[in-house]
Formats: C-alpha cells, structure tokens, sequence
C-alpha cells in the first residue's frame, strides 16, 4: 500500500474555485494565476463559468418566474459538475502536475435561492453540501467585489453579462461569500490594497496552500494568526446569522523522522465527512506543508498507522464571515485534560496587527495572540504522556507565511502545562501575571503583547482588584474598533476590508 501512495501523489491535481461579486477580478486573476503556474511548469485547465455559457445562449434570468428560477439553477448545478468532472477526469490522464481553475463553482447556484429551495435540491439529487463545497476542492478564493471598498473602480463597462447596479452588486458579492463559508481553505481577497496587490494576494494564497516558496516575487506578507479565547463562548446569536459547525477529529501518524509530522483529519456534518492527510516537514529550515483529500477508504487504511504516543483529539470547529475576514474557531472536545475547553481562533491576514485587531470579533474575548507558540500546537496538545521530560514533546515554532522569515523554525521549549484553556478567573490570573507567553505576540516594540499591555490583560485596569486577584473590571472584548469596559464603548468605528486563509 505504501508504493501505492508514493506512486499516486507524485502528481498534484489542485482545485481552485474563484468566485466572488461583479467586478472583483476574477477573469483578470484566473489569467494571472495560469500565467504564473504555466511558468512554473504546471499545466493549467481553467473550468468556463456554466453560468455564462446558459446565459449566452438566449436565458434570460430576470424573465423566469420563482419556480423557473430554482429550476434552472437546479440544471445550472447539473451541468456545472459535468463540466467540471470533464476536466477532473482529462487531469487525472495528464502525467504532470496540474492546476484547475475553477470560474464559480458548486455552492454559487445557492447564492440566488433560499436556504429551502437549496435543501430541496440537495434532496433530489442525494448531494450533500459537505460533497459538493469541502471534498470536491482543495480551495476556494472570493474575489471582493470593487462595489465593495473600491467603489470608484466599479465598472459596467466591456463585460456583456455584467448590468448589475453598485447596490446589487454587493448584494452578490455578500451572497456568493456566504455561500461558501464552512470550506476549510476559504480566502477572501478583499480590496484594501491596490488591484495589482490584489492578484499577488490572490496568487500568494494558492502557493501557500500548495507549499510552493515565491520569495519576494509576490511580497504580499500573508500570515496565519491565532488567538487564545475565553470561555466560555458566548450565545450563538452573537455569531453571524451564516456561521458552520463541523466535527473534526485528528490523528497522528508514526514518523521516523523527529522533523516530519504527519496527521489525518476527519471533518464533517450530518454524517457527510471529507477525509485529509497532512504533511509538516522542514525543508532548508521553513516549516512546509503537504496536503493531499483522501477517500474513506484510504482514511481507513492509515489509521492502522496511528502513533502510539498520540491521543485523538475531537474538536468542534465553527466557522463564519465578519469584516469580510475568515475565521475558523476550535473548540477541544475530546482530547487530553490539558487542553479540554481550550478555544482557538484562526485566520490569515496580510494586514497589520494594528489593523487586524479592528477586525477580531467583539462578542469574543480574546486572551493573547499564540501564533507559533509550540503549547499550542495540536501535536504537543495531543501527546499523552506529560509535557516535562517528555522526548516526543516538539519545540519547533511553526508560523505559515509568505515572508520566508516568518517562515523559518524557531524553538520555544516552555512546557508550562497550567492553564492552558482560558476558562474561568483563575485561568485568566494565569495569563495577565504570566504577561505574554505567545511567540509571536511581542510585536508592539516593547516586548510586551499587545493585549496584556505591561503584563495585564486588556480591559483590566492596574490596582482595581476583586480581593481574589481578578480585577473588577469586566476583560474588553476585542473587534470591530470597539473595546467594552463595564458596558462603555470606545475608539470609534471600524474599517471593515480584511484579508484572510482560513485553515
């Protein structure tokens, strides 16, 4: 079996679905983005958009009644995933690697109905949205539409298809996000940089899914970021209307290599599940990793190979759309008693701290950033044995970037087991007399982490104390520009174009 594999996944088939609004640069990225491959060897397949081939043959949507209207987006859906799989199967011949382009894909047809016509669909035709958006590609970026933060470049012009005025087309724009959140690698490209910023983004988000290194050819500065929270979460009315939950359940494989770590990960809903098996290794001293969508038969087949020293872990992974940023929240579950309750929130950005911190959400309280911290990396999470004197503990600070800096591993050998879920006052004593334990989390210029301050946590003021060593103080909730102190708000509004990968 294990020839089998080697020989299968020499070649890289890689899906990239590009959606997004009118006017977000799609056409212009999807010839960018298979200029750039091509360069680099690939073939390159790019999928038509279905939608405009039906349209440009006489369809006319505005003239079809709501019945009609279903009816068609249920063809669309039809024909759509023949295409595709046309393109899927000529790839599979292909003895090279090969990107495919996507122009919209699957989960654009529910944008323009209701979540029950959506659902009556999926009935029919025994599809599953966990089939349909996760399994069957590997990524998806959302092109933000220039109707939405770059409204002056916002143009009907030399697009035969395109009559939408500026208000509907961020009604769209909004829509097509929303239809696809809960895919695991989900970006959105937004337009707070210029448009040709825009594409390298675009384009620097497909390499850092595949492991490829660029440099400074691109030079967008991507980055994943993570972020402990407070428990316990709060009502789920305070998370947007459109957010996803899915079950996730790890586990690690044996290596024979100290500097390989490889894991399988089982995600799904409703009983529909998408099976992944990751490889994280360091090559000329950066973290790189490898990720390849299994069947469930495969899956199956390498857990025989699980490692002994790891326990599983199941987590509850939610995820949702605010500020136009990607977050994807964890929730440990079933896991070690290290790490029960613990809530981790994810998500990439190219913007400043400054400027991210804007964009975090409000209704969470968020202890301190732990981007590289070696205490929160799942594979020392999930070891069973104790951290101290533990020989498979790993040290190595993993931080995915586009600035092979950032990317380079960095050791941190604190094997503090205490309190790593923020749960109660005492959990958060921990964290503000601790002051910063995030690797990454002491980028303010004075050492200190930009949520603690000089040692205390944000929202606690100096010498105001409950007798417990807690301030009375409530802890701020950051996001949005708005920080919360007994129920004040402060610092203004918000400038709601992030950037984000989630993961």
């Amino acid at each position: 079996m294990g020839s089998e594999f080697t020989e299968e996944r020499q070649k890289k088939i890689y899906k990239v679905v590009l959606t997004g609004g009118p006017c977000g640069g799609k056409t212009t990225g999807q010839a960018r983005l298979c200029s750039f491959f091509e360069k680099l060897g690939w073939k390159v397949l790019r999928v038509p958009e279905t939608a405009t081939i039906l349209l440009g043959g006489g369809i006319k949507f505005p003239e079809l009644n709501e019945e009609q209207g279903v009816r068609f987006q249920e063809e669309l859906l039809r024909t759509m995933i023949q295409i595709e799989n046309t393109f899927f199967s000529v790839a599979e011949a292909l003895n090279r690697d090969v990107l495919i382009v996507c122009d919209r894909g699957t989960m654009d047809a529910s944008a323009f109905i209701s979540t029950e016509q959506w659902e009556d669909i999926l009935q029919r035709n025994n599809w599953n949205d966990v089939e349909l958006r996760d399994s069957r590609y590997n990524q998806v970026i959302h092109m933000v539409s220039a109707a939405n933060g770059a409204e002056k470049f916002y143009s009907l012009e030399d697009h035969s298809c395109r009559s939408e005025p500026i208000e509907l087309a961020m009604q769209l724009d909004n829509r097509a996000a929303h239809a696809w959140v809960g895919h695991p690698y989900f970006d959105m490209i937004d337009n707070s940089t210029d448009f040709e910023t825009k594409l390298n983004r675009m384009i620097q988000s497909v390499c850092i899914k595949l492991g490829i290194e660029v440099h400074d050819r691109l030079q967008t500065n991507a980055r994943k970021v993570k972020f402990l929270v407070q428990g316990p979460l709060p009502a789920e009315s305070e998370f947007p209307v459109d957010f996803r939950d899915f079950q996730v359940i790890h586990n690690y494989l044996r290596s024979h290599d100290k500097n390989v770590q490889t894991r399988l990960r089982k995600r799904g809903y409703r009983n529909h599940w998408s099976y992944t098996h990751t490889i994280r290794q360091t090559v000329h001293g950066q973290s790189v990793e490898k990720r390849t969508t299994l069947t469930a038969r495969d899956y199956a087949l390498m857990l025989s190979q699980r490692d002994s020293h790891h326990q599983e872990i199941t987590k509850r992974r939610r995820c949702f759309l605010l500020n136009d940023q990607y977050f994807q929240m964890d929730i440990y579950e079933k896991c070690h008693k290290r790490c029960q309750g613990l809530i981790l929130l994810e998500t990439y950005s190219t913007l400043s701290n400054e400027e991210l911190d804007k964009r975090l959400p409000s209704f969470l309280t968020i202890v301190k950033e732990v981007t590289g911290d070696p205490k929160y990396s799942m594979f020392n999470l999930s070891l069973k044995e104790r951290w101290e004197n533990n020989q498979h503990f790993s040290s190595l600070s993993y931080n995915p970037s586009s600035n092979p800096e950032d990317c380079k591993v960095k050791h941190c050998n604190d094997r503090n087991e205490n309190f790593l879920a923020c749960w109660n006052d005492k959990g958060m004593q921990h964290h503000i007399d601790n002051g910063c334990n995030g690797v990454n989390d002491s980028v303010n210029g004075t050492g200190t982490s930009r949520f603690h301050g000089t040692g205390k946590f944000k929202g606690y003021e100096e010498g105001q104390s409950n007798g417990n060593g807690i301030s009375s103080k409530s802890p701020a909730k950051v996001g949005n520009g708005t920080s919360k102190t007994n129920g004040a708000s402060t610092n203004g509004t918000t400038k709601t174009n992030g950037s984000s990968n989630g993961h």
